[in-house]
């Protein structure tokens, strides 16, 4: 498990190393500055291996011409991120590269740490401009060092200005561009565009990363991100629990193994209603994941006319079918009936494909009113609950909520763009209004989970945007509850693991081509450690 720090947590570790340990700032600054040296080279430089040995041997001399006539700008603030870009700059300058450094005026107050690198450049002759002089007209690579993680309100005058050149030149001539920390005009808090932004090809971030390069569009405009060890002491451990969180490969160690005297009944029992007329395909995706997730026994709960299409595309499901009739005809009865199969399951799903008709209103409302087990809720469960609000007074800690942001929108009655603002925020007032596990589904998923725990899922791809992949996504959470994990670490886990699967069905078949079973048929590879 990662943790994922905002601004203020970022600085608190870097006045912590400076203040309490007596770290100095400018040997902190150095670091940093060499580890955006290497990657500002491997932009300049593509492709080009053995350098070191280069610089030593026969072809020092022609390669050094070649950096000559290529020209870095170190675009830099008046703080310590310009402070990390003047560093840069005089680095690749000593290596041969020519280098200035444009600066938003000649006037500003400037980090004591900025005076310093400016007093070595000037000593070593390397130009400081502004926006006012003369600029060269070759530009090989952009240093981006003006804001750094510091921006808090949205840009605008010469700040502007400069993010509007890096971006022309970025757009129109192709000029790449190297990130220091952040990219200029994107918000570490939570990834917006503060009314202008740098799009960066790579990304050099020190110490940890930003919760702002984890939620979009942060997390596109940062390009390849790089997070640089530059010697900062961790804060304190105690606090590290009040962090955003991310999982990693090492969490999936955490997935129950399967132990050898065992049999079904040890891997737990689920039950999957889901499923209206003419959707037996939700269904049966998520029963199908909860099997490649390592479930033991799975149960299908679903209208009749699904029945065929069930036992055909997954025989090893258990099934139990309805007549949506039954509900309005004999009440009493059909609620026994759901009774009956809620007491059997170890961990629910609930709505995958379930429409909103009379019958699923009282399905659902018997479900929650009844059901002491772990329930995922997901699709047209979240809408009934939206559409019918007393259905929200039967939430409790037993439920996970599985919904995307525009189902979010109806049950809480937010705007999109409000909830896309700050999801981390949506998602744990709804977490703690209602005592439940929020999994607020998007580019990047944000997880509130009930322990109060906040996670932004890093895993996935762009291959899983297609019809039923949500619906892996409640069997995969179910499986992992129904072999004995906690509630919540199956939901934040679960949805990364179901990324990772959609990283290696990607693999397999190709960025537009993955289908929602294929995607479950990779499940297998993350569980049993295969990627």
């Amino acid at each position: 498990m990662k943790d994922l720090l905002n601004a203020a947590e970022m600085k608190a570790v870097d006045q912590r190393s400076i203040e309490e340990y007596g770290i100095p700032s400018l040997v902190l600054m150095e670091r940093a500055a060499l580890e955006v040296v290497k990657r500002a080279r491997e932009l300049l430089e593509p492709g080009l291996s053995g350098n070191e040995a280069l610089e030593h041997g026969p072809g020092r001399e022609r390669l050094l011409k070649e950096r000559k006539r290529k020209t870095v700008w170190a675009v830099c603030g008046f703080g310590n991120n310009g402070a990390d870009g003047a560093a840069a700059a005089r680095m690749l300058t000593l290596q041969g590269f020519s280098s200035v450094i444009l600066l938003p005026s000649l006037e500003g107050k400037r980090s004591r740490e900025l005076e310093v690198q400016l007093s070595i450049a000037e000593k070593l002759g390397i130009p400081i401009l502004t926006l006012g002089d003369p600029l060269p007209e070759a530009c090989d690579l952009i240093l981006d060092a003006v804001f750094g993680i510091g921006l808090s309100r949205p840009v605008e005058g010469v700040y502007k200005e400069l993010i509007g050149l890096m971006e022309e030149k970025r757009q129109r001539e192709l000029v790449p561009v190297a990130a220091v920390d952040m990219p200029s005009g994107i918000s570490s808090d939570t990834g917006a565009v503060m009314g202008c932004a740098v799009k960066a090809d790579v990304t050099v971030t020190f110490g940890m990363r930003k919760v702002g390069q984890a939620l979009f569009p942060g997390r596109e405009y940062c390009g390849r991100l790089f997070v640089e060890d530059v010697g900062f002491v961790p804060g304190d451990p105690e606090q590290a629990g009040e962090h955003v969180h991310a999982h990693g490969p090492e969490d999936l160690m955490e997935i129950p193994r399967r132990r050898a005297d065992s049999h079904k009944g040890t891997y737990g029992k689920i039950l999957v209603i889901a499923g209206a007329k003419n959707m037996a395909g939700a269904a049966y995706f998520s029963a199908l994941a909860a099997y490649r997730t390592g479930a033991g026994l799975v149960k299908i709960m679903t209208v009749e006319e699904n029945r065929s299409v069930i036992q055909e595309r997954l025989p090893e499901a258990v099934l139990s079918s309805f007549d949506p009739q039954w509900a309005s005809e004999e009440p009493g009865e059909f609620k026994e009936y759901i009774r009956s199969q809620t007491g059997w399951a170890d961990a629910i799903v609930l709505g995958p494909g379930l429409g909103q008709e009379e019958y699923a209103r009282t399905l659902v409302e018997a479900v929650l009113s009844d059901a002491y087990v772990p329930i995922v809720m997901d699709a047209d469960a979240v809408n009934l609950a939206a559409r019918y609000p007393y259905l929200k007074g039967y939430f409790t800690e037993n439920i996970i909520l599985t919904p995307h942001v525009l189902e979010f929108s109806r049950l809480t009655e937010k705007p999109v763009e409000e909830i896309k603002e700050d999801p981390l925020a949506a998602a744990r007032e709804f977490s703690d209004q209602y005592g439940v596990t929020c999994v607020l589904k998007d580019a990047a998923t944000v997880t509130a989970r009930k322990d109060g725990k906040l996670f932004i899922n890093l895993s996935g791809s762009p291959a899983m945007a297609k019809g039923g992949s949500g619906d892996v996504l409640t069997g995969v959470i179910a499986g992992l509850l129904a072999m004995g994990m906690d509630d919540c670490e199956a939901a934040s886990l679960g949805v990364y693991v179901h990324g990772l699967a959609g990283e290696a069905a990607e693999k397999k078949y190709g960025v537009h081509s993955v289908l929602a079973g294929e995607l479950a048929g990779c499940i297998g590879e993350v569980v049993n450690g295969n990627v």
